[in-house]
């Protein structure tokens, strides 16, 4: 009687820390969604003059992510290394489809299914991880060659970061390359290599923007360099948006006034002023706007130590997976939604120049919210190898060590010797 465990206990349990913080911040995105979006809603005909438009379409994506992230929190590791291969396939050929779809705002970055739309960037951002990490196991220690190890990795990001830019969606590249880099990192890469990686990757970009800069039509009002090349201009707004507040700036200059405005406590829930027709997208790129008039200094502070602490809670969970595929897959979900989060907090507060890329978790997007939550379920997984394993240690005795192949687990492996 005593051998006889119920499967859950012998699986493990999952981090109900991380668990309860990703519902929290799911129902916050719905809830913002709602006050962001119901007065454009309610105003515009291809909502059918429905205030709950968006906000039903959230909740609804809410409901499919969570029983999405309950499905894979309950499959084991081991299935995602075989699953990454099919998955960045289908990912692939995705991100070629979309290539020859009609464009939106000038991007052809979605896939549409009757009133469903889907973003394969967002699929793309997961498949990278996962395959990248397994390739980086795989290797292991032929990983810190050059030719054998490193560059055949690095081909395989600029492969799928060229498919992206091809949209052309430059802040999702960008994340999605930030995200490798930081897997490369962990898999425990050479610091030449990545250094040199970087100054290369930085002399083309500047390239690139120094001939759209040359052969680009600066117009004094900023409107001219956004019909040449709206990246130019997104830069030149981020430098001074004032100067171009009728132009490429109008967003930039709208957001920094809705943030002013909260002062420390905000204007109340609902009561934001900035949302009604003045910030285009203010419950999608801009919510982050919304909750800084509307929750003031204090409550954009607990919000942002809550994601903070969340974020913090998933790297826990990977740097205690013995397994180093869960450590590296870990590291780069966590590594993902802080680097994303950064951008585009950083673009509505003139940090860093806007990319237009959402807040995940909170402002509205479909295929975002889904791949987060599959994403999170991955994330449980992780933590239910983690206490499966701490059982059998206690009750076995014997610690379980698995090959160290990556940097954070050599450093940490290093530290109790």
């Amino acid at each position: 009687m005593r051998n006889t465990k119920p499967e859950a206990r012998r699986r493990g349990t999952p981090d109900f820390q991380l668990l309860i913080l990703t519902l929290l911040l799911v129902g916050f995105g719905v809830i913002m969604v709602f006050s962001a979006s119901s007065s454009v809603a309610l105003l515009n005909k291809d909502t059918n003059f429905d205030s709950l438009y968006f906000v039903k379409r959230q909740a609804a994506f809410a409901v499919l992510g969570l029983f999405i992230m309950l499905v894979t929190m309950n499959i084991k590791m081991e299935k995602y290394k075989k699953l990454f291969v099919p998955l960045f396939f289908i990912t692939i050929l995705l991100l070629v489809i979309v290539l020859f779809t009609g464009s939106l705002n000038g991007a052809k970055s979605w896939i549409r299914f009757g009133s469903f739309g889907f973003q394969p960037t967002e699929l793309a951002k997961i498949s990278i991880i996962l395959y990248l990490s397994a390739l980086i196991v795989k290797k292991g220690d032929r990983f810190r060659d050059l030719r054998t190890g490193y560059i055949p990795v690095t081909v395989i990001v600029g492969f799928v970061a060229g498919l992206i830019m091809l949209q052309p969606d430059l802040g999702s590249c960008f994340i999605l390359v930030a995200t490798s880099g930081l897997i490369i990192y962990a898999g425990g890469a050479s610091i030449k290599h990545i250094t040199a990686s970087v100054a290369l990757l930085v002399l083309g970009a500047s390239i690139v923007f120094g001939i759209g800069s040359l052969f680009g039509d600066s117009g004094a009002d900023g409107q001219a360099v956004a019909k040449q090349d709206y990246k130019v201009g997104r830069f030149q707004a981020f430098l001074n948006p004032m100067e171009h507040k009728q132009g490429v700036g109008y967003n930039l200059v709208q957001s920094l006034q809705a943030i002013g405005d909260g002062g420390l406590s905000g204007s109340g829930f609902g009561k934001g002023i900035i949302k009604l027709h003045y910030l285009p997208n203010s419950f999608n790129d801009f919510i982050f706007s919304v909750i800084g008039e509307e929750f003031g200094f204090i409550g954009t502070a607990i919000f942002l130590m809550l994601y903070l602490y969340f974020i913090w809670r998933g790297m826990l969970i990977a740097l205690r997976c013995r397994d180093p595929f869960g450590t590296l897959v870990g590291t780069g979900i966590m590594g993902l939604i802080a680097i994303q989060a950064f951008i585009n907090i950083g673009g509505v507060t003139q940090t860093i120049p806007i990319t237009g890329v959402t807040l995940p978790f909170i402002s509205f997007g479909g295929s975002s919210l889904l791949v987060m939550m599959f994403s999170m379920g991955i994330m449980l997984s992780i933590s239910r190898e983690n206490t499966k394993q701490a059982v059998q240690e206690r009750t076995t005795g014997v610690a379980i060590r698995n090959e160290v192949p990556n940097r954070f687990q050599a450093r940490r492996t290093n530290r109790y010797r």
